[in-house]
C-alpha cells in the first residue's frame, strides 16, 4: 500500500477512530454558520502546525455525523485543515431510510440549492481562517454534490475533487469541461447500487470533455465500503482509496 503523509489509515484505526461513535471530539469544533436565513452545523478540525491545505467535506445521506467528523481529525492530524460542510440544516440528521431520501431527494431536485450551500460551506471554511488551497471529497451523497460542484466550475481555488462510492449521473443539461480540476472516483466493484455500467459512462464522458480524471475500482468491495463500523465496511478498500485520495492531495496541493 501506498504512504499516507506520515501516518497510516491502519495506524490511524488502531488509535481509536474505529469508533463509529466517538466518546469526545479530539481536536475539531463545531461551527454554526448561516446561510442566508437558515442555520447550519459544520465541523472544523485544524492542523496543529502550517496546513498543507484544506480539504471540505460533504456528507453521506444521514448528515454531517460523528463518521465526517472523524475523517477530518484524521486529515488534521496528516497535516490538513479540514471543514465538514451542513446541507440539511442545524439540528436536522434524520435517521429512518425515509427521511434520508427526502433530505436528498430535496437537493437532487434543487441543484441550484445544492450547489448554493456547498459553496456556502467553503466560504464559511475560509472565513475560519483555513488554508486557501482546496480539495473537495465526499462520501455516496457527498460524492455526488463533488461532482455537481465540479461540473459547475463555480468554486475558487479548488484544485481537485475525490468521490468515494458517490453516485456518478451526470443531469441533462450539465457537463465537465477540459479545466474541472482533477478528479478522483473511488468505486467499489460490488457495488449493487452504483454500478460497474455507470463508472464506465462516467470515463467515457470525462475522456471526451478531456478532463483530468483517476478511477480506481475495488475488488469485492460493496456500496459504502469506507463506513468503519458498517456491515459494509471493507478495511483493504477503505485504505487503499485513502492513499489514492493522498496522492491527489499530494499533487495539488
Amino acid at each position: 500500500m501506498r504512504p499516507i503523509a506520515t501516518l497510516t489509515l491502519g495506524s490511524l484505526l488502531l488509535a481509536g477512530f474505529a469508533d463509529t461513535a466517538l466518546a469526545e471530539e479530539t481536536d475539531g469544533q463545531r461551527i454554526d454558520y448561516q446561510v442566508n436565513d437558515e442555520a447550519f452545523t459544520g465541523y472544523l478540525a485544524s492542523a496543529p502546525d502550517e496546513a498543507r491545505g484544506t480539504v471540505l467535506i460533504v456528507h453521506d445521506w444521514d448528515g454531517l455525523t460523528d463518521y465526517e467528523r472523524q475523517r477530518a481529525d484524521m486529515l488534521a492530524a496528516e497535516g490538513y485543515d479540514a471543514f465538514a460542510i451542513d446541507l440539511y440544516g442545524k439540528g436536522n440528521r434524520p435517521v429512518e431510510t425515509d427521511a434520508k431520501k427526502a433530505e436528498t431527494a430535496r437537493l437532487y431536485d434543487d441543484r441550484e440549492r445544492m450547489r448554493r450551500l456547498t459553496l456556502a460551506g467553503l466560504e464559511e471554511a475560509r472565513r475560519q481562517g483555513v488554508a486557501q488551497p482546496t480539495v473537495v471529497m465526499g462520501y455516496c451523497f457527498g460524492g455526488a454534490v463533488v461532482l455537481e460542484l465540479a461540473r459547475s466550475g463555480q468554486a475558487e481555488d479548488v484544485r481537485g475533487y475525490a468521490t468515494f462510492h458517490g453516485g456518478l449521473d451526470t443531469p441533462e443539461g450539465q457537463a465537465y469541461s477540459a479545466d474541472t480540476p482533477p478528479i478522483l472516483i473511488a468505486h467499489g466493484g460490488a457495488d449493487t447500487s452504483i454500478s460497474m455500467s455507470d463508472v464506465a459512462a462516467l470515463a467515457e464522458e470525462l475522456e471526451a470533455a478531456g478532463a483530468s480524471y483517476e478511477i480506481e475500482v475495488y475488488s469485492g468491495a460493496p456500496h459504502a465500503f469506507t463506513v468503519i463500523g458498517s456491515d459494509a465496511y471493507q478495511q483493504r478498500a477503505d485504505e487503499k482509496s485513502w492513499a489514492a485520495f493522498h496522492d491527489l492531495l499530494g499533487e495539488v496541493l
